[in-house]
């Protein structure tokens, strides 16, 4: 199978070009030399045949005169020793012949096959059948009187012979002369295509990565050895591989290195157009790895930074999103992908309709909707349901513009300010109950007074009615509405705090059980069973054991009221937390609950859902008021958390409970050595 040209090796192709250039030289110079000769050869032996027949036929002149045949025999002889001669005769007047050559006879016919014209010879080509002959007739003339012819005959086959020999000669030496530039074109060849090949492994390299790999030769001495240069600072001060004038001055290499031509460094490194081409390919290459080294800084710089906003990003706890034009994710923060329970990757690219619940994320989706229409700012809160538990958001949405001014994406950043609203709530609470404890105050303090009056008259007219009279029965149904009304009075005023707390070190588990006491008996009546798990630290407080008594009897008063006269249990737990300096209490109860309409109101002053004339809807509000003056805070669960009552053993409770929570601070720092937060449904 022969190859493609193009598939040849550039070698081979030198080899044959220059093999074929002298081919087509040689063979057609070799030919026209050969026809040159040939002709030439030819006019030689036609000038040699009639010089050699004048000659004849002037020479036998005397020998025809005088008829002497052995002369004349002798004559034409001697011409037949020339060997391209192949006959000579005489022929008298009337065309005998005299002497020939001829050793087998002479060929009459030859006799009249050719005749002089005239006074001049003439020539005729005769072939024998086996060779050319020109025939050469001269004719012998004495004194201008023709007296006969002689005749040569001389082998055009011989002289056509001598020129093929001259021929086959010339395309020998042709051949020679081919073989002959063979051996040096290989050379050449093998010299050109190893720089070329080396060109060739050089741009291997490069495209393998390889930037220090060099294709121009090195030179025996640097620049700055050859012009004892001391400027270190030059690029080329010392550098054997690369070329001054590509590299020391970069101006120089738009205009060439024509300015360099008087140089002796460039004299004596300046090569051909392959090494030309060799040291660019050696400096595009130290201009790549220059720019590739530039390129990896800056990567590097881009990647550093990257990580350190990344790293920011995730270190606030704000949860950080960036959205495209059509509203989908393209970044998420670590605090928004932990929020939503999913990775990042699985975060890009999806909606907040995808992620978030149904009606959260439509709301988020039109309200993006809206800025990205509008491309401006907006800034709101928005509650958000966790875990059965709400969750408050400050939510900014900023456009983000292109160069053009087109919006395309948003950037949204949410705050959890739950507890932010929770202390707000507080605060709204603390202002409420401020104004109501003053005007309660107020209002107490005026009834205050008539009270006492109408309770002493009528504890005074007792005295003067008869005993078991019916206005006896009246005047005690009035002092007993009358006390009613005065506790009522002493409630408003110690919701309004007009009341001083006297606080002492006193026992907290002493104050409960104390209180659990009083209500134990009471509440037993009703099927209400209180159960106790209290600490065994027998923690220290600073308090008002009266009003905190108060705080514990309102909440186990409310916690039997709560069971609605069906019966259940009542634990009161107790765990002391020295760590935290703090002490808490649980007061719980399994009952059906608070409705979450009503769990945000419990302490609300003069909230209840009792009837009408069995709660005044104070009881909370001064219990709250009593812990926040003691420093502490009060808070509801419902329903229980789960496991709470486990510990109890007590398989009849299935319903949701409530559990109150009260932290009071520790004024004293404690030693017993505190454990670790406690668990509320831990027994």
């Amino acid at each position: 199978m022969i190859p493609r040209l193009s598939a040849l090796s550039f070698r081979t192709k030198i080899n044959c070009g220059i093999v074929l250039i002298v081919g087509l030289i040689a063979i057609p110079l070799a030919y026209l030399t050969w026809r040159a000769a040939a002709e030439s050869l030819q006019t030689e032996t036609r000038k040699r045949g009639l010089v050699l027949s004048e000659n004849l036929a002037m020479r036998v002149s005397d020998a025809m005169l005088s008829m002497d045949l052995l002369r004349m025999k002798n004559m034409v002889d001697e011409l037949k020793k020339v060997d391209d001669i192949s006959y000579a005769f005489i022929l008298d007047r009337q065309g005998s012949v005299l002497v020939h050559t001829f050793s087998g006879g002479f060929p009459v016919e030859l006799a009249e096959v050719n005749a002089p014209d005239g006074p001049k010879p003439h020539i005729r080509l005769l072939d024998t059948g086996r060779e050319l002959i020109d025939d050469f007739a001269a004719p012998v003339t004495i004194v201008g009187t023709p007296f006969g012819t002689a005749r040569i005959g001389l082998s055009r086959t011989k002289a056509e012979a001598a020129a093929d020999r001259l021929a086959l000669m010339i395309v020998f030496y042709s051949a020679a002369a081919m073989v002959a530039a063979l051996a040096p074109s290989t050379l050449f060849a093998r010299r050109v295509t190893e720089r070329i090949n080396r060109l060739k492994r050089h741009a291997e390299e490069v495209v393998k990565g390889n930037l220090d790999h060099r294709a121009g030769p090195v030179t025996a001495k640097a620049c700055s050895d050859t012009l004892s240069c001391d400027n270190t600072r030059c690029p080329a001060h010392g550098d054997r591989a690369s070329r001054c004038w590509l590299t020391a001055s970069p101006d120089q290499r738009g205009e060439g290195p024509e300015s360099c031509r008087d140089c002796p460094v460039y004299r004596e490194q300046k090569g051909d157009e392959i090494q030309d081409l060799a040291e660019t390919f050696d400096v595009m290459a130290v201009s790549l790895k220059s720019h590739l080294d530039e390129l990896r800084r800056a990567e590097r710089v881009l990647s550093r930074q990257e990580r350190l906003l990344r790293t920011i990003l995730d270190a606030t706890p704000d949860l950080v999103c960036l959205v495209d034009e059509n509203a989908r994710y393209l970044a998420v923060n670590r605090a928004f992908a932990n929020f939503l329970g999913l990775t990042s990757e699985e975060i890009v690219g999806a909606s907040d309709r995808d992620v978030f619940p149904e009606d959260e994320g439509q709301a988020m989706h039109e309200e993006n909707s809206r800025v990205l229409a509008a491309g401006r700012p907006s800034d709101r809160e928005v509650r958000l349901r966790r875990g059965g538990s709400p969750v408050w958001f400050h939510v900014v949405r900023v456009p983000v513009v292109d160069a053009s001014g087109r919006v395309i994406g948003l950037l949204r950043t949410a705050r959890d300010v739950t507890q932010l609203k929770q202390f707000q709530e507080q605060l709204i609470q603390s202002q409420k109950m401020e104004s109501l404890g003053k005007l309660a105050g107020g209002v107490a303090h005026e009834i205050n007074t008539p009270l006492g009056v109408i309770l002493g008259y009528s504890q005074l007219l007792q005295e003067d009615v008869p005993g078991g009279s019916q206005i006896q029965a009246d005047l005690q149904t009035i002092e007993k509405q009358a006390k009613v009304c005065r506790k009522i009075v002493a409630d408003l005023l110690g919701f309004s705090r007009q009341a001083e707390s006297a606080k002492i070190e006193m026992c907290f588990n002493n104050s409960l059980m104390e209180a659990i006491t009083l209500v134990r008996h009471a509440l037993s009546l009703e099927k209400v069973v209180i159960a106790t798990d209290l600490d065994e630290r027998m923690p220290i407080i600073y308090g008002d054991p009266e009003k905190l008594k108060q705080v514990w009897i309102n909440l186990l008063s409310n916690a039997s009221d709560a069971l609605e006269g069906r019966g259940g249990t009542l634990l009161v737990r107790s765990r002391l937390f020295a760590h935290e300096q703090k002490v808490t209490a649980w007061f719980a109860d399994d009952g059906p609950g608070i409705s979450p309409d009503n769990l945000g109101r419990v302490f609300d002053p003069f909230f209840t859902t009792k009837p009408v004339g069995q709660g005044t809807g104070l009881g909370l509000s001064v219990s709250f008021g009593i812990i926040k003056d003691h420093g502490g805070s009060i808070r509801v669960e419902t329903p229980a958390p789960e496991g709470f009552f486990d510990a109890l053993d007590d398989p009849g409770h299935d319903r949701p409970g409530t559990v109150f929570v009260i932290d009071l601070p520790l004024d004293h720092e404690e030693t017993i050595g505190g454990g670790h937060p406690a668990n509320a449904t831990e027994a």
